[in-house]
This record gives structure tokens, C-alpha cells and sequence, in this order.
């Protein structure tokens, strides 16, 4: 598919691949915190690079496709993370869930007012997930003020 430029493009994100050292520990976390379906599991095989299992979080058809793969997972703490959007309402109950899987919770960054809310946590392989209330939309608007006029 090309642009009105003649540019390859995309038509969207595909999937998110984490590798991590425990398929089960990352499951619970997947399906506790963040509604996920397993939709498959390897098992033994390995089709792709080590066993792997993939999850869909969200309705279909616009669900988020999460794959998780056996490896050396283990990454050095970073900002990099993979920010999933979640209604205000479900917070309270996000963070439980996350305390109750024993995950460790990273300080929220400052925030422009409208911009919406984040809880950040760590996974058992240092990933950063981030659930956000507010969308991109939202952000731009809440920025905008604040903007450099041209």
C-alpha cells in the first residue's frame, strides 16, 4: 500500500512481542491486568524463535494481538515502554490487580491537566506497561494551549 506521495505505508500496528523468562507469570499478568483471551500456545513447538503464546486484549476487531515468547527477557529499566488505554473508572481496580500480582509501580510523570491519567508498572522482565485513560486526541488539545504560536 502507498500514500498520495508514493510512499510505502502502513496500514497500522500489527502485533507487540515481549520475551520474557516465565510464559505463565506473563499470562497471569496479561489476563489480570489487561482482559487478555489467550488465543494460542506452542506448547513445545516452536514455529518462530522459542515456544510462544499470543493473547488479544480489547474487542475485535481493533484488539491489541500480544505475543509473548520464551527467552532471556531480563532488560535494564528505561522509559521504553507499551501504553494500553483504559477507562478513569477501572484505576482503583487496575492497581489493585497489579499489587495483588506483587508488580512493582512506577511514579506517574507530571501531566498537563486534560491530558488524562497512568498507572506505570514493571513486569517480572523489567518492561514498562503503561495504562492510560486519555488518547492522543486529548493530548494534543490539552497541549495545544501551551503550544509555540508559528
Amino acid at each position: 500500500m502507498t500514500d498520495a506521495n508514493g510512499r510505502i505505508a502502513s496500514s497500522g500496528l500489527s502485533h507487540v512481542t515481549f520475551i520474557v523468562t516465565d510464559l505463565d507469570r506473563m499470562e497471569s499478568i496479561l489476563t489480570s491486568v489487561l482482559g487478555a483471551v489467550r488465543v494460542y500456545d506452542s506448547g513445545a513447538e516452536t514455529f518462530s524463535l522459542s515456544e510462544e503464546r499470543f493473547f488479544l486484549i480489547g474487542d475485535e476487531p481493533s484488539a491489541t494481538w500480544v505475543a509473548i515468547m520464551q527467552g532471556d527477557g531480563e532488560l535494564p529499566r528505561s522509559y521504553n515502554h507499551v501504553a494500553f488505554q483504559v477507562d478513569a473508572s477501572a484505576l482503583d481496580g487496575l492497581r489493585l490487580a497489579i499489587d495483588d500480582l506483587g508488580l512493582e509501580q512506577r511514579p506517574p510523570r507530571s501531566r498537563v491537566q486534560g491530558e488524562g491519567e497512568s498507572i506505570y508498572f514493571y513486569d517480572d522482565d523489567e518492561h514498562l506497561f503503561e495504562l492510560h485513560t486519555g488518547s492522543l486526541r486529548e493530548r494534543l488539545a490539552a497541549y495545544a494551549p501551551a503550544a509555540p504560536r508559528a
